[in-house]
């Protein structure tokens, strides 16, 4: 079998037969155009190598592609896994800036964006100097690929912080000024804590925590004994959580510590320890003061990834916050006692930095195009009044241009309140919150009624967005449509499904990592 080659459709008929699997041709191109077996070739034809192939499918991905497959339909489409990228290709640049659910990678957009054809997508949508629409603009992924591919690009959000995410990601910034006045608010935060208590009081605590992990849980010996239930890990971390909360208490009294505010009525009351909520406060009020617009809204947009990072919850509940926690505790997901943050310092200095780095980056790469994102209702909004108010120029070009199409990512039914995600950034920022104009939130459930208004909001959006779109538009929707609502959808707004690609997302955020797709719809005109 070494080196013996085979033509694409021999492979298909072969590998299936050996792995008593269905492997088809495309999947065996897909292979080949992502670099996961080698091309051979002989007068023209196309050769794969047997061991290659053999190799492949026995590895953890190639098992991966085929159970997936099994379990989702042979019609899903992987070349949209895009699983030969790694994490910092898909959070490349701005897209990092800032965290955000339900957002999905750049590299989908760019897919639908670019000029490229496969045997999947038949045909180019798009072309440099198009002005493309995202009307659930999110945190701006959409607008950010339209920029990488010399595109225009608008978007609309009803969320107010989502809105400065993506206008901080896209926007032109005074590197030398934002430098500065992030090194003197790290300065200034650095003086306010030095002779505090609380600073004094954590290093003690780092200090007792390093004694009591190296004794009671040794690395790697610790992870070692559990994963061969040698250690019952709930009952000994229990055990071992109590034991040092008296250490922990003995720190807090000699110190003279408060943890929690006087008021619990707000989200920053609720889940900041107090004297984390003081350093926030503090930074937020030298923030006020920067008189540069674009650098303000930089240095916003660190202090609200950094505060996200400082809630006082434990390490597992970061990202679905379960309840506040000012204590040690005994930690699964790094297997030792963790404390809960004592003050943002650090994290501010690293998301600094980061921030620096990555709209650095963007600048490399970045075209002479023009992106916003307005605050409104993609339902109404009228785009040509807010261009104008916005940028005059580029208003004319798009009253005489129109939108080639949309690309975007509307919520699903019942799954987030998009408000919530980044309320501690409503409560400290003080933006209006529209909760009330989302479409399909989570409070309104997935019921027949939550049903019939998510398909009559998604209706109204796309008939608004008719309006401003060339007469052969093209409209890529992503979603897991599992009400299949979007045929009925498109059907109401008086257009077509034109294509279905479905897609599995392989690379979630959940503890879920099971089988799962998105699908992309392409709706045209009728």
């Amino acid at each position: 079998m070494q080196n013996e080659l085979i033509s694409i459709k021999e492979a298909s008929e072969w590998i299936s037969n050996k792995i008593k699997r269905n492997v088809t041709q495309s999947n065996i191109s897909y292979l080949i155009n992502y670099g996961r077996i080698k091309k051979f070739a002989d007068n023209g034809n196309t050769l794969v190598s047997k061991e290659e192939l053999v190799n492949y499918y026995t590895s953890y991905y190639g098992n991966r592609q085929l159970n997936w497959k099994e379990k989702l339909g042979n019609d899903i489409d992987w070349h949209l896994s895009f699983e030969e990228y790694k994490e910092s290709d898909t959070t490349k640049h701005v897209h990092r800036l800032h965290p955000y659910k339900g957002k999905f990678i750049p590299q989908l957009v760019e897919y639908f964006l670019d000029n490229h054809t496969d045997e999947f997508k038949k045909e180019v949508y798009f072309k440099r100097g198009d002005i493309i629409l995202d009307p659930f603009c999110g945190s701006g992924t959409t607008l950010v690929q339209a920029n990488e591919l010399g595109m225009h690009s608008i978007g609309v959000e009803i969320s107010a912080f989502n809105s400065l995410i993506s206008n901080v990601k896209i926007g032109k910034h005074d590197a030398s000024n934002l430098k500065n006045e992030l090194k003197k608010i790290t300065h200034l935060l650095s003086q306010f804590i030095i002779d505090s208590n609380t600073v004094k009081f954590e290093k003690a605590l780092l200090d007792e925590l390093a004694i009591f992990n190296n004794e009671f849980f040794p690395s790697p010996d610790y992870k070692r004994k559990v994963r061969n239930n040698e250690i019952d890990e709930e009952s000994y971390g229990k055990a071992k959580e109590f034991e040092f909360l008296k250490i922990y208490k003995k720190l807090i009294a000699d110190f003279g510590i408060e943890l929690k505010q006087e008021k619990l009525e707000k989200f920053l009351d609720v889940w900041y320890l107090k004297h984390v909520r003081k350093e926030i406060d503090f930074v937020f009020d030298l923030i006020k003061k920067i008189k540069n617009p674009s650098t303000k809204k930089v240095a916003t947009i660190v202090l609200s990834r950094t505060i996200r990072s400082c809630r006082a919850t434990t390490h597992s509940d970061l990202a679905t916050l379960v309840e506040p926690i000012s204590k040690t505790y005994y930690c699964s997901k790094h297997g030792k006692i963790c404390k809960p943050l004592f003050s943002i310092l650090s994290w501010w200095e690293r998301y600094c930095n980061d921030t620096l780095k990555r709209l650095a980056e963007f600048d490399l790469i970045r075209t002479e195009t023009c992106q916003h994102c307005f605050t409104g209702d993609s339902r109404i909004i009228n785009l040509f009044e807010v261009a104008e108010m916005s940028d005059p120029e580029f208003a004319k070009q798009l009253k005489k241009q129109k939108l080639s199409g949309i690309f975007s990512s509307p919520p699903y039914v019942g799954l987030i309140n998009y408000h919530e995600q980044h309320e501690y950034a409503y409560d400290l920022f003080g933006f209006q919150r529209n909760d009330e104009l989302e479409i399909g939130p989570l409070f309104n459930g997935q019921g027949r009624e939550a049903k019939e208004s998510y398909i009559n909001g998604i209706v109204d959006v796309l008939n608004n967005c008719k309006k401003f779109l060339v007469n052969d538009f093209n409209i890529f929707l992503v979603a897991n449509d599992k009400h299949k609502l979007y045929p009925i959808i498109a059907e109401k707004a008086g257009m077509k499904v034109a294509q279905q690609f479905k897609r599995p997302v392989l690379n979630r955020t959940e503890k879920d990592k099971g089988a799962y797709s998105e699908s992309i719809f392409l709706i045209k005109r009728k």
